[in-house]
């Protein structure tokens, strides 16, 4: 008889961060795990899983992953965008979750096995001026780390994205009422990056992989200006120099310099990404598995970009919950141009309530060989942390107009 699903609920909770996720149980008892947390917008995939999806569930057969996916995706008339997609990516994760633990396989067994002994992840180091920031680099080296993004303060600003002057670490959703503002002067920014980084390099020497987020905030000309200027740094890779809407644009950052650009965060399908990875025009593509509509779409859009040897970096910051980072890693397990995750680790709460089967050693990271995807949920400790709204804040101009955040 097939395993079907008898039930499919949504869970929100806040320990250190807002999360959603998708529990799925079947009628011999298996229960597997999703995660559809939309950092800001978390209430609206809940909405729409409880409303739309959950009883669509109810009666399908849980081993039938793929045309379930289709069913939600293409049996639908709105397609796509970011809700959607997180949605349907919960619904994925759990499924998968579901058939490794009927199989008795972790979920990268059922992807082909490993490729790899495990997976590098890269962290974030910040500090508000230069010595700040060295200490920070130096820190995550000594935690292991080989690759480390760098961000830092710009003279003249108050806030800066990803920096916090008091030295606490990064947390950029706030709570309550509304999203903080931040100002933010592009042209003080290109002056002081190349400094900032060079210093790190020349304190590092060669061998740390060294990536810098710009977060969308620059013009083609801007993004040349940078990628010229750092060329002589040696990023692992310039992140998101452009709004992702302007892929296009990209064709004149990517003719005028030659440091490795990535981009991708906030993509939702392969078709976001079709014409970067044909034309070449990104080293890196960012997608997180939970925001492009889970494993079986995200195995699609890494077996593309294999083709023209763009490697996968994907999103993993502590607002995408320990099962979609589960999810991550069995997959860059099992994925050969899989070359990097990123991780920024998650407040101890969190772990109160999610329970990771994964490893870290030397920098690398494996997600267990636990069956499925290794983590499980405890719904007690979930409902004692309740939902607190939170924002991302929003960037303006000195002159008050809204920057790209």
């Amino acid at each position: 008889m097939p395993r079907t699903i008898v039930a499919a609920d949504v869970i929100v909770t806040s320990p250190g961060r807002n999360f959603v996720t998708l529990k799925v149980t079947t009628s011999d008892g298996l229960v597997g795990w999703g995660d559809a947390t939309l950092n800001g917008r978390e209430l609206a995939v809940a909405s729409y899983l409880r409303d739309h999806l959950c009883a669509l569930l109810v009666g399908r057969d849980a081993d039938r992953i793929e045309d379930t996916w289709q069913y939600l995706y293409r049996g639908a008339y709105w397609r796509r965008g970011p809700v959607t997609m997180a949605a349907i990516g919960a619904v994925d994760l759990a499924l998968w979750d579901i058939n490794g633990k009927a199989l008795g396989v972790p979920v990268h067994q059922l992807l082909g096995g490993p490729v790899r002994d495990g997976v590098m992840i890269y962290t974030h180091a910040t500090g508000w001026d230069v010595p700040e920031l060295l200490e920070a680099v130096d820190a995550k080296r000594e935690q292991g780390f080989l690759a480390v993004r760098a961000q830092f303060g710009v003279p003249g600003l108050d806030t800066v994205y990803g920096v916090s002057r008091s030295g606490a670490a990064y947390e950029p959703a706030g709570r309550g009422v509304g999203p903080k503002v931040e100002v933010w002067e592009t042209s003080a920014y290109l002056r002081h990056a190349p400094v900032a980084l060079q210093a790190v390099r020349d304190h590092v020497g060669p061998d740390l992989h060294l990536l810098h987020d710009a977060h969308h905030r620059l013009t083609p000309t801007e993004a040349i200006r940078l990628g010229k200027s750092l060329e002589g740094v040696d990023l692992f890779w310039l992140e998101d120099v452009l709004p992702a809407e302007n892929q296009q644009l990209l064709r004149q950052v990517r003719a005028q310099t030659h440091v490795p650009l990535a981009i991708g965060e906030v993509f939702n399908s392969v078709y976001d990404s079709l014409d970067l990875v044909s034309e070449r025009l990104i080293d890196y593509l960012r997608v997180a598995v939970g925001h492009v509509g889970g494993i079986s779409h995200y195995r699609k859009i890494l077996a593309h970009a294999e083709v023209y040897q763009v490697k996968a970096g994907p999103h993993g910051p502590s607002d995408v919950s320990p099962v979609s980072l589960a999810g991550s890693l069995h997959v860059g397990l099992a994925t050969h141009n899989f070359a990097v995750q990123e991780f920024m680790g998650y407040p101890a709460e969190t772990y109160e309530v999610f329970r990771p089967g994964w490893s870290i050693r030397d920098g690398y990271m494996h997600p267990g060989d636990a069956p499925g995807l290794g983590v499980e949920v405890d719904e007690k400790a979930a409902a004692a942390f309740a939902y607190e709204p939170a924002y991302l804040p929003v960037a303006r101009n000195r002159d008050g107009s809204v920057k790209d955040w």
